[in-house]
This record gives structure tokens, sequence and C-alpha cells, in this order.
């Protein structure tokens, strides 16, 4: 078995798999901007700041006691921080959308698009029109289709860089320090959730399991990719190390032709797959939704019920 043991839940079917992560997202989200799950204390957040829209703007006159000056101010910039907040989740692509579409689109209801930056978490270098592309999946089955008339933020790569893997990496970790690193010095970003699907042949995102130059990759953000083994030659990807430093780790995997590589991930980590080094390298963040075929071939592991925390459990419908 794996030396650390991830957060394992299991389904009887895809539908289950895209309920379950659909409310996992949608807690990350609620954690994310209010720091709590409880609706009640959420719906008290949003009505204070519809009416205090300009709180803790930088015209705005404070009175404070002059003991307390310091303790004020800070709580004050810490309310203005919390209202800024963004969601900053990236997803890789290919069943993983059609779980997100099937999942998420009938809640909209419970998501805050506007508040969402979207990343992702590789991209296979081909125009978007493509059904190759992981964003053009996306935005065919899940961004073109959003009722609300919030949008969330998408960063996706430069189309007119697709013939330069390299160049095209580089651009993309620009936007990526752009966005985490504009004011602060950060040796990586962390995003508040990142999804991941899992190839039979083990890669997650474009991490190959005999790219071992990439896999030990330290410093880089994004990464090109050529000469992919599957697929699209070219493509691009984040590291190891950005991945790892997700606040949230989630494996999406569904299918029986998933079951023996998830055997080998979960039995076998000295084998060193992309999933087996997020496993140990994020351990106590990662979490697997996968449905009971993926699982086919494992006989000695935990699986855990998961619990609804902030849409309703359909079970109970």
């Amino acid at each position: 078995m794996t030396t650390t043991v991830p957060l394992i839940y299991s389904f009887p079917e895809f539908f289950g798999v895209a309920e379950a992560v659909a409310d996992h997202i949608i807690s990350a989200q609620n954690q994310t901007l209010y720091n709590t799950l409880d609706p009640q204390q959420i719906e008290l957040i949003k009505q204070d700041r519809l009416k205090r829209p300009n709180l803790l703007s930088s015209s705005s006159t404070v009175s404070i006691n002059r003991d307390n000056s310091h303790s004020a101010i800070n709580i004050k910039k810490e309310k203005k921080k919390k209202a800024d907040a963004r969601f900053k989740i990236a997803i890789s692509g290919g069943s993983l959308i059609k779980i997100l579409h099937q999942g998420l689109l009938p809640r909209e209801d419970a998501i805050e698009w506007d508040k969402w930056d979207i990343y992702f978490a590789d991209e296979r270098l081909v125009p978007f029109e493509s059904p190759d592309s992981n964003y053009g999946q996306a935005k065919r089955e899940i961004f073109d289709l959003i009722q609300s008339e919030t949008k969330p933020r998408i960063f996706h790569i430069d189309e007119s860089l697709i013939d330069d893997p390299q160049e095209c990496a580089d651009d993309y970790e620009k936007v990526l320090i752009n966005n985490f690193a504009r004011k602060d010095s950060v040796k990586l970003p962390m995003f508040d959730l990142l999804l991941l699907g899992c190839a039979p042949d083990g890669h997650i995102a474009s991490l190959f399991p005999n790219h071992g130059e990439q896999l030990r990759e330290k410093l880089a953000w994004c990464m090109p990719v050529s000469k992919a083994p599957s697929g699209p030659e070219n493509r691009i990807t984040l590291s190891i190390p950005v991945i790892c430093h997700a606040a949230r780790v989630t494996f999406v995997v569904e299918g029986l032709t998933k079951a023996p590589i998830i055997r080998i991930i979960m039995e076998r980590p000295e084998k060193g797959l992309p999933s087996s080094i997020v496993n140990e390298g994020a351990a106590g963040r990662v979490s697997w939704f996968v449905d009971d075929d993926a699982l086919n071939d494992l006989y000695d592991i935990t699986k855990k019920k998961y619990k609804y925390l902030s849409i309703a459990d359909p079970c109970n419908s």
C-alpha cells in the first residue's frame, strides 16, 4: 500500500461521483470565500457586504481608540482581504470535464462564478476548436452553458503560441506569476483546489510516468512537454511542486479501464507514478473520488463514505 494513504471516496456509478465532486468543489469555494461552511453564516456575511460595499475602501475614515488602533486596523484589513477573496481552481481535461459538466451545472445556485479564477493544470497545444483542447472542451461543455449572469475569470494559454511549447509554457508561467506573486514574493502559487484525472497509462495533467526529468523538476511552475506518448505530442503542464502546493488536491477517476493503474498507484508507490508522488508530496490534502469500477483490482483498501457538506445528499432526497 502507499505509505501515505489518501482519502478515497467510492461510488457505485459515474453520476454519484459527479454529485459528490460538485459538493466538494462548492465546499472548497465556501471555505475559501467565507471561512465557513455554515449556510446561515455565509448568508449573514453576504448581507453584511451588501450593506457596506465600500467597507475599508482607501478613502474611508476610521474612528478608533488610540490603544486599540493597531488591532482594529488589522481586523479591518483582514475583513477587507476576505471580502476581496477569489476562489482559485485549476482543472485538467478529459473525462474530468464531463464529470464537472454533470455535477456543477445543476448546482449553479450554490456557485459564485464571479469569484472564481479558473486555470488549467495542463493543455494540449492544439487550436481551441480541436476536441483535444482542454480549454476548448471546458468552454463547450461548461463555460458556454453557465446560466448565471456572472461569469468566472478564465486563464488559458495564448493560442497563438501553440507551435512553440517552451514559449507557451513560459507565457503561461508569466500569467501565474502575475496573478499569484504580483504583490508578494512567493516560491510557488497556491491554488485553493486542484482537480486532476488519471489516465490508464498513469499520467496526470501532462506529467507522464517515464518523463523522469520533468517529474524531478523543482523550480519551474509550468513546463513544456514534447513527444508525449499518447494524444497530442506537444503540451504544457504544471509541475509536481505546484500541484503538491495546492491547498486541496483532488483526483477524479472513473471506469474499469483505470482499475489496473489505480492498483499500482495505491499498492506500489515505489514505482514512482506521478499520482503516487502527489499522494506523498501533498499528504493530508489529497482526496480521490472514484467509481467502484476503478477500484475493481484493489482488495485491501479503506473506502470512506462521502459526507455532503454544501448541497443535499442525493441519497436522502
